[in-house]
């Protein structure tokens, strides 16, 4: 399937591919066949129908998906050298930019062992003082290496890429793209808390409010990584409590309890608990005031839509369902085989539980 490795790429990088939380959403999946069958929300309320969803992204970059497009079709590593030189430093979206276009070239290798995603290694080759290059290229070889943790060559991948990144950060001083990146290299290592806690003080330094980075030091911190449940809660309060106007850290406890759900069979009372519903309305909160153009706003959206669905206020997860709708790239849906099936049965249930609550 055509960009799966990017969406891989989104998921491994916050860390919700444990077995349990595959089937906490294969189980949600399962609840939702009867709405899906009963409703065709397409039509009726003006959504796209499946075969119109993008599975590529949260939500819409056409510029990012141009410059990958133009590097599978010509091995042309140029566009996307353009498009991150002029993506301003420090940025959210040249943080997600880095990422997709290393999901790209992973991919392409993956597809074509050998050969696949040249125009990276062009890219390195004729242009090595290229900042955007090197955090590419840590950022390829951190998902390459977490893609088969159980290899032989996983550490000296990993240990590879931390130096690409070292040298990423010389290139460009003060980017915290390359210290983000390193942070992923820290956990895939399994450095210790002190260390991590200071690299993650340098990320800090240089973007007190990137909830992109935020989310890749939460997984550390979680269960299913080198910390637990209480110590991810903590940390994701922590940035909530410290969130300036308009940022989406409020979101963050959110992130939190999705990562620590029970692997049981989840009813609609846990989704109504009040330590979900304080994450959901510190989110909902968050939405509301960020800015229209954050890159991270349509991954929360996604998030909310489904636990509000879960908790049946369906009315709420239909705003949420149409300020997204055509993109499916985002949590939850990428943590199930289908990502567009299991977008498509949750909207489905939205809009029959909207249109039981008005009958």
């Amino acid at each position: 399937m055509e960009f799966l490795l990017i969406l891989l790429a989104i998921v491994i990088i916050c860390g919700f591919v444990a077995t349990p939380a595959m089937r906490r959403r294969r189980a949600g999946q399962d609840a939702l066949r009867g709405a899906g069958a009963a409703v065709d929300p397409a039509g009726a309320h003006g959504f796209l129908p499946p075969e119109r969803l993008d599975e590529r992204l949260p939500g819409p970059d056409p510029e990012l998906l141009a410059a990958v497009a133009e590097a599978r079709r010509t091995q042309d590593w140029k566009p996307a050298a353009e498009l991150l030189s002029r993506t301003p430093a420090g940025s959210e979206l040249r943080w997600h930019r880095v990422l997709t276009l290393a999901g790209a070239a992973a991919r392409e290798l993956m597809e074509s062992p050998g050969t696949g995603g040249l125009w990276l290694r062009h890219w390195r080759v004729v242009a090595p003082k290229d900042a955007g290059g090197a955090a590419v290229q840590a950022q390829f070889l951190l998902l390459r290496a977490l893609h088969d943790p159980s290899s032989q060559d996983y550490r000296m991948i990993l240990e590879e890429a931390r130096e690409v990144c070292a040298e990423a950060s010389l290139l460009a001083p003060g980017d915290p793209v390359p210290a983000i990146i390193e942070l992923g290299i820290a956990r895939g290592l399994g450095v210790s808390e002190a260390e991590f806690q200071s690299r993650w003080e340098t990320v800090l330094a240089r973007a007190p409010q990137h909830m992109g980075a935020h989310l890749v030091a939460l997984r550390y911190w979680s269960a299913s990584w080198h910390g637990s449940q209480e110590q991810a809660d903590a940390f994701a309060q922590r940035a909530a409590a410290g969130a300036a106007p308009g940022s989406l850290l409020p979101a963050l406890p959110l992130f939190a309890v999705f990562d620590h759900l029970p692997d049981v069979n989840l009813v609609r009372t846990l989704f109504q608990s009040v330590v979900i519903r304080e994450a959901v309305e510190a989110a909902q909160f968050a939405v509301n005031h960020a800015p229209a153009d954050h890159p991270e706003l349509p991954q929360v959206r996604h998030l909310l839509a489904w636990f509000l669905v879960n908790a049946g206020r369906y009315g709420e997860a239909l705003e949420h369902f149409r300020a997204v709708d055509g993109h499916v790239g985002a949590l939850p849906w990428t943590c199930t085989p289908e990502p567009v099936t299991a977008y498509t049965l949750c909207r489905a249930q939205a809009v029959a539980g909207w249109e039981r609550t008005r009958a």
